[in-house]
């Protein structure tokens, strides 16, 4: 088939139709290009390729409007909401429909360029003449291989099973042959697998060349396949037993997903990150490391630098980038409305809560139902109070007080008078959340994010300009940002890093072989000694430091990972969000269960709000595991204010049965935002109370009583009016349908009456 790239006007339309015999309207018009022009030029092959390029995703500005912010670690302003490019909001406060519109834009843009893939396969050759050799056409060509495989890797991540096609499909052919249906999950992967290790035996492990920086390597494509390998085999995809899962079949009658748990799959992902990190060491890949007079390791600097520097400034941490990135947005949105800019991209509770002390312990443990942080007391952490003495580090770190200099052998990163919350914790907090009373240097100033304060919420006026959560995000605005003048430094718009290979390698080998403890522990301690924290293991660390007790058993070891993947890979590209998807954390009431059935094998069954009480601890009665659903949902709400009274309680019984009262206050002070807020609650309340088999209460209407007449006529619950009978029933309850009459000697019962029109 011949493929032929038109821009006709209606002009030469008309005149083809009236005088095309012509020998000037015979020769093709100026603006039209067919395959053979395209691939005959240098040019023109180069632009073609550059294309496919620009599909992979910019990691900064799209992507906060998209999953990034649909995770847990930083949240927009609610009132961006009123923008048109901010309906990310409204899908985070349960806003959506399976019509609505997402920004990602994968399911429209990445067909189109794995289509352009194709053909680039199929059409491009050497062109001597133009010093385009074989060399060239075979490392372009698994250059595009690399790019189908990345966009399909996408496409798989985010939707599971896709339609899948492993060449050109002539759009001439058949519709059966056009539309193939969904592919089953593990057969995508599976192929994906073999492919990226294929193309990474035909791709050098980086280019000489400044200009080729962001093209293919051998390195990206075995980064990718080691994180899609990972996910692969984590819960969400590898023996999910969620009934919804198993019924999910394509239009060949095969099922989309494996529900059966493979070990195997952990494996896999072993030996996928170990070529990784043969190949990425093997190749002078390494952490970002900068130091300080000393020789000792600068983690203020190393972590910050890491966001900043290119692969040609000695990056060498970086797998995969993408060159071009729109950073301006991402930079505007996070700085502070005192400083000019439109301070509300700020990072969660939850997240400041997960970094590490100084000296390497966790701060909070957990949450209890009620919301209050599980502190760890060990760690020296302290919710009250302000400090008497500036936290003082080793580093040439200066945004953390007025009279920091990189000339200096020390410096203050929390002045005398900071919050205890906000003191002594470990470097990649101070480098990535900018907390109230911080010191921001571009402003010469400490930042307010009181009500009214200089970059707080303001009584009127740019109402949206305020971080609701009460912090702003730090990492990845170039300290040197100044939206006065509209300076903002360029930096990598980074997607694979090698600390991620490190940490990726750590999680699948202790799901895979938890014996090897030592190996496990190399590499997360490579991340915590790069972080300038405490090391597991005993004695002293690389540091200098003492080390702290390693993971007891896999357990203990998996829970060390994720909070150090929390930290190190925090308001970076999609990885929050997958985790937590893959991990199969979004279910909030996971955590709480785990931990009342722990105590109940140690024989403590006291009731959560009442320590003196006997009773069932909460997990027994669909109602106790309903109020503490309720109550983990509000706490962690977006927009529910965390300082204030929290609760749901159970009233006084009726005749209309058990009131249920759900206490809680706003962020939001907005009339409009407030309703919304409210509406949001009560809807979700509503909708997912059958799950727990609780129904509220109703009087009986004119349309219950007619159901009531023809389930007594013997017709099918699912055949009545409003909603049907099987979203009512558990899953696994067999509703009795009429059946045909064996055959009897008995007359045949008298006709069902047909339900009226509706």
């Amino acid at each position: 088939m011949k493929h032929t790239i038109v821009r006709y006007t209606l002009a030469i339309i008309g005149l083809f139709s009236v005088i095309s015999c012509t020998d000037y309207l015979d020769n093709a018009p100026d603006d039209i290009l067919t395959l053979d022009m395209v691939f005959n030029s240098k040019n023109r092959t180069e632009e073609w390729l550059a294309g496919i390029y620009d599909g992979i995703p910019d990691p900064y500005t799209p992507m906060m409007r998209n999953y990034d912010a649909y995770a847990d670690d930083f949240s927009p302003s609610q009132d961006w909401r009123a923008f048109s490019d901010w309906d990310c909001i409204d899908k985070i406060l349960g806003n959506w429909t399976p019509q609505s519109e997402w920004k990602g834009n994968f399911w429209s843009d990445f067909p189109v360029r794995i289509r352009e893939a194709y053909i680039f396969l199929d059409n491009v050759k050497a062109l001597p003449e133009q010093e385009v050799y074989q060399a060239d056409v075979d490392n372009m060509k698994a250059e595009a291989r690399f790019l189908i495989a990345y966009y399909y890797y996408l496409l798989v991540n985010t939707y599971g099973a896709i339609p899948f096609q492993t060449s050109l499909v002539d759009m001439n052919a058949p519709i059966d042959e056009i539309l193939i249906g969904q592919t089953p999950y593990d057969k995508v992967i599976d192929w994906l697998d073999k492919e990226f290790k294929a193309v990474s035996e035909l791709l050098p492990p980086s280019y000489t060349e400044e200009r080729k920086y962001g093209r293919a390597t051998s390195v990206m494509a075995l980064a990718i396949r080691a994180r899609m390998l990972l996910f692969a085999a984590s819960p969400l995809v590898n023996g999910n037993d969620d009934p919804d899962y198993a019924a999910y079949t394509n239009n060949k009658g095969e099922a989309i997903f494996n529900s059966t748990y493979d070990p195997k799959k952990w494996e896999r992902a072993v030996n996928a990150c170990k070529d990784l990190l043969t190949e990425a060491e093997g190749n002078g890949y390494a952490l970002y490391k900068e130091y300080n007079g000393d020789g000792s390791i600068d983690p203020f600097m190393s972590y910050s630098n890491m966001c900043y520097k290119e692969f040609n400034q000695g990056n060498k941490e970086i797998l995969f980038a993408r060159p071009d990135v729109s950073y301006d947005l991402y930079s505007q949105h996070s700085v502070p409305r005192g400083s000019r800019g439109q301070g509300g991209l700020g990072v969660t509770q939850e997240l400041v809560d997960a970094f590490f002390m100084s000296n390497g312990l966790p701060a909070i443990t957990g949450y209890e139902p009620n919301g209050e942080p599980i502190i760890n007391r060990a760690s020296g952490y302290n919710e009250s109070g302000f400090s008497t003495q500036p936290d003082v580090r080793k580093t040439k770190w200066i945004e953390g007080d007025k009279d920091a200099k990189e000339s200096n052998a020390e410096n203050t990163v929390a002045p005398a008078g900071t919050f205890n919350m906000y003191v002594n914790r470990e470097p990649r907090f101070y480098v990535s959340v900018l907390y109230n009373g911080a010191w921001y240097r571009q402003s010469s100033r400490y930042v307010d994010f009181y009500y009214e304060g200089e970059d707080g919420r303001p009584a009127s006026g740019s109402l949206w300009d305020a971080p609701q959560t009460g912090y702003l995000l730090r990492k990845r605005v170039h300290p040197e940002t100044n939206i006065l003048n509209y300076s903002i430094p360029y930096r990598p718009g980074i997607i694979c890093r090698l600390a991620e290979a490190y940490l990726n390698y750590a999680e699948a080998l202790n799901e895979w072989a938890p014996e090897q403890t030592d190996e496990i522990l190399k590499y997360v301690n490579l991340v915590r000694e790069r972080a300038g924290i405490p090391q597991y293991g005993t004695g002293k660390d690389s540091n200098g430091l003492d080390k702290i007790p390693a993971p007891a058993d896999q357990t203990a070891m998996r829970e060390a990972i994720r909070r150090e993947r929390r930290v190190e890979f925090n308001c970076e590209y999609a990885i929050r969000f997958d985790d937590i998807r893959r991990w199969k954390q979004i279910d909030i009431l996971r955590d709480f269960i785990e931990k009342k059935e722990a105590q109940q094998q140690k024989g403590i069954v006291e009731n959560t709000e009442n320590s003196a009480g006997l009773v069932n601890g909460t997990i027994e009665t669909n109602l106790g595991l309903f109020r503490a659903y309720m109550t983990l949902y509000l706490q962690q709400h977006k927009f529910i204010n965390d300082q204030l009274t929290l609760m749901v309680r159970t009233l006084d019984p009726n005749d209309n049965g058990l009131p249920l009262q759900l206490y809680c206050f706003s962020a939001n002070k907005n009339w409009v935002s407030y309703e919304s807020i409210q509406a949001e609650i009560f809807e979700h309340y509503a909708a997912i109370m059958p799950r727990f088999g609780l129904y509220p209460f109703q009087n009986p209407s004119g349309r219950d009583y007619i159901n009531s007449a023809l389930l007594t006529a013997g017709h099918n619950p699912d055949e009545l009016w409003g909603i049907p009978w099987g979203t009512m029933k558990e899953k696994n309850t067999e509703v009795q349908s009429s059946t045909k009459p064996e055959v009897s000697a008995t007359p045949p019962p008298k006709p069902i009456p047909p339900i009226p029109p509706k």
